[in-house]
Formats: structure tokens, sequence, C-alpha cells
């Protein structure tokens, strides 16, 4: 390296440390700048709401106001569906009262049969009862016709358990319990009396199913 040229150097270095070059100075006041280079403005400030006043007469809730004669149509339309809910309760409780007493009849009606197939039962077998009577009225004190009664007798209970009860046929006759069919003529006997039962009368569960046949006095 030739000594001009270190001369030369050594030159530029001293003026460059006599004369620095001036710094730039921040404008810290400056504003930040977006991406287009502009500043930034501040956002304006929200205005505060306005209070809402009370709504008109005749606005509901949903804003809808409503005229008087909508408002007449609407009540209309309110009272028409409550008579049809009235008309509704009314014919449930017609329809529930109705059944209760389809039920009742039918109970009524099936124990009736119950009933009235007991009365036939028993009506046919009075027949069997009648040929126990006859055989003893005339049959000897021996223990064989002694065992005949005690069937005799349980033949009766069977029937009293099953709602029979024999008809009572003394005293007067009576057309609505006792069928004469046989008339005596006994001095010292009022008119009408019953002399002798011939059959006897039977009632079972309130109805009789067999009339007493009796001979009566004139």
């Amino acid at each position: 390296m030739s000594k001009k040229y270190r001369r030369n150097k050594k030159q530029m270095a001293k003026q460059m440390n006599e004369n620095p070059a001036p710094e730039t100075e921040l404008n810290e006041t400056a504003e930040p700048v977006n991406e287009a280079g502009l500043a930034n403005e501040a956002a304006p400030a929200a205005e505060p709401a306005e209070t809402t006043e009370d709504a008109p007469a005749g606005e509901e809730a949903g804003g809808m106001t409503l005229t008087a004669e909508e408002a007449k149509a609407l009540k209309a339309k309110l009272d028409k569906l409550q008579d049809e809910r009235d008309d509704a309760i009314r014919q449930a409780q017609r329809l529930q009262a109705e059944f209760e007493n389809y039920r009742k009849r039918n109970a009524q009606i099936a124990a009736d049969s119950r009933d009235d197939g007991v009365r036939e039962t028993v009506k046919n077998l009075l027949p069997v009862l009648d040929n126990f009577d006859r055989a003893l009225e005339n049959a000897p004190d021996d223990p064989f016709a002694a065992g005949i009664r005690n069937i005799a007798k349980q033949f009766v209970s069977a029937l009293e358990k099953c709602g029979a009860e024999e008809l009572e046929a003394k005293g007067q006759f009576d057309p609505k319990l006792h069928d004469a069919v046989m008339k005596d003529n006994i001095e010292g006997v009022p008119s009408n009396e019953i002399t002798a039962v011939l059959q006897k009368g039977w009632r079972v569960k309130g109805k009789i199913v067999r009339y007493a046949m009796v001979k009566v006095n004139e």
C-alpha cells in the first residue's frame, strides 16, 4: 500500500470524527400510521342509548298494536273457545255418568241372572223334597226312618243356603202366597181359613218359585 493512499485514508477518518452525521430525531408526538400510511383517527365515542318511553295503550309485549275491532274479535274467539271447552267437559261428564249407569245396570242384570239360575235349580229340586215328606209321613219310628229324616233335614239346609225359605201356610188364605185347590166345610172354623197344606210353597231370594197348595174352609 502506498504512502499516498494511507495519508488520504487518515484525512478522511479525521474529517469524519470532526463532523459526525446528525442523528435522526424521532418525533415522539408522531401519530402511528396504519398499513396504508395514514394516521389512525380516534373512534367516535358511542352515543348513549335513548330511553324508551312507555308503550302506548293497546300495544302488547310483542310490539303489535291491536285496534278496538281486533281486540273485540280476539275476545269473541276466546269466549268461543271457552264455550267449546265447557261443552266438552259437560259431554265427558255425561258420558261418564252414562257409563256408570251402564256398568251398574249390567252388574244388576248379571246378579239377577245368577239368582234366576238359583231359583230354577231350587224349583227343580223341590219335587225330591216332596218325596221325602211323603215317605216320612207314615214311616215307622226306627233307625232307618231316622236316617231318612236326617237326610231330608240336610237337603232343606242346602236349599236354605241357596236363599230358599218355606212359605208360611197358616191362618187366613193369602192369594199372594197360597194356591187354594180344595175346600173344607168345618163348623167353627172361620171362612177362608187354611185347614190343610197339600204341598209346601217356597221362595228364593225374595221371589216365589212355587205357591203353597192349600185347602181352605168355606
